[in-house]
């Protein structure tokens, strides 16, 4: 699976002038990189989240299954983690969305305003 959320070169070329495809390509890295970096942070912190919760419902069914009251009593305060971890992950899902949502509209508004710079050379060079 390819990890980009690429532009294809020549789209990108467009909004940049004509610049070079090594100008190009580190420009899309790093917006690249920094989209990726806050999907991987985010994805890990909710996969810690769902392993811990894996854990305490294993634990759950254990005393359950022990039928033991004191083991039953137990599992009140698990089942409370539990719910607290799944507003934890709700938090991070939303958290994930709103910041990803800012690298991509912040790399809209850049490649709109060299797009706009671009038409307005365009302009200017077409009256001299």
């Amino acid at each position: 699976m390819d990890n980009s959320f690429q532009i294809d070169a020549s789209s990108n070329r467009r909004f940049n002038g004509g610049g070079s495809d090594d100008e190009d390509v580190e420009e899309e890295a790093c917006c690249d990189v920094e989209a990726w970096e806050i999907l991987s942070k985010a994805f890990k912190e909710v996969q810690t989240v769902l392993n811990h919760n894996r854990v305490l419902i294993q634990k759950a069914n254990e005393n359950h299954q022990s039928k033991i009251p004191d083991n039953l009593a137990k599992n009140v305060d698990l089942i409370k983690e539990i719910n607290g971890n799944i507003s934890k992950v709700l938090v991070l899902y939303s958290n994930l969305s709103s910041n990803f949502s800012s690298v991509i509209r912040q790399r809209r508004e850049i490649n709109s305003a060299v797009e706009k710079n671009i038409s307005e050379e365009n302009d200017s060079n077409k009256v001299l």
